[in-house]
C-alpha cells in the first residue's frame, strides 16, 4: 500500500462515517437509544463502539494500550459522538501521513484489553479499522430502517470512487 492509497482510504472512511452521522441526526433522542437488540444494544450504542474502536486503535498506534472502549451514556446526543470523531480524524490523519511511504508496513506492538501482547503491521491495522467501521455503518443503516427512519446515503467504496472523479472533473 502507497501512502496515497492510505489517505484514500482514510478519506472513505470519513465520507462513510458523515453519510452514516447525517442520517442518525434525523432521530429522536428516544430513538438514537432506543434498544433494538442488535450486538451493541442502540444506535448510539454502536456508532459509540464505532469511534471507540477507532480511537482504541489509535492509541495503540502511538504506544498507549487501552483497556476498554468508551462509555456511550457519555454520548448525549448526535452532535457530542460527531465532535470526539471529527477531533480524532485530525489525529487519524496526521499519524497517517507522519508515518511517510517508508512506515506504512511497520510492525506496531500492543496489548488487548485482556493484557496479551500484539503484533501488527500499520496498514493491516488501517485496514481493519475501515473494514470494522463499513460493516457497524451496515447495522446503523439496519437500525435505521427498524426505527422507520431514512437510511443513510449510499456508502459503497465503488459510490465513494465515482463521486471522487466527478469532483475531480
Amino acid at each position: 500500500m502507497t501512502l496515497d492509497e492510505a489517505m484514500t482510504l482514510v478519506d472513505y472512511h470519513y465520507w462513510g462515517r458523515d453519510r452514516m452521522l447525517d442520517a442518525v441526526e434525523a432521530l429522536t433522542p428516544e430513538q438514537f437509544t432506543k434498544d433494538l437488540g442488535n450486538s451493541f444494544k442502540s444506535v448510539r450504542d454502536t456508532i459509540v463502539h464505532t469511534y471507540a474502536a477507532e480511537l482504541n486503535w489509535y492509541l495503540r498506534w502511538v504506544g498507549i494500550s487501552p483497556t476498554g472502549f468508551a462509555n456511550p451514556s457519555a454520548f448525549s446526543d448526535v452532535s457530542s459522538v460527531r465532535d470526539a470523531w471529527k477531533s480524532q480524524e485530525q489525529k487519524v490523519r496526521l499519524f497517517v501521513l507522519s508515518l511517510g511511504e517508508e512506515n506504512l508496513h511497520r510492525t506496531f506492538q500492543y496489548r488487548t484489553f485482556d493484557g496479551q501482547e500484539m503484533e501488527s503491521e500499520f496498514v493491516h491495522m488501517l485496514q481493519h479499522v475501515v473494514n470494522h467501521a463499513t460493516y457497524h455503518r451496515g447495522q446503523v443503516t439496519t437500525m435505521l430502517r427498524q426505527l422507520g427512519a431514512p437510511a443513510p446515503k449510499p456508502q459503497d467504496l465503488i459510490r465513494f470512487y465515482r463521486e471522487r472523479t466527478d469532483r475531480a472533473r
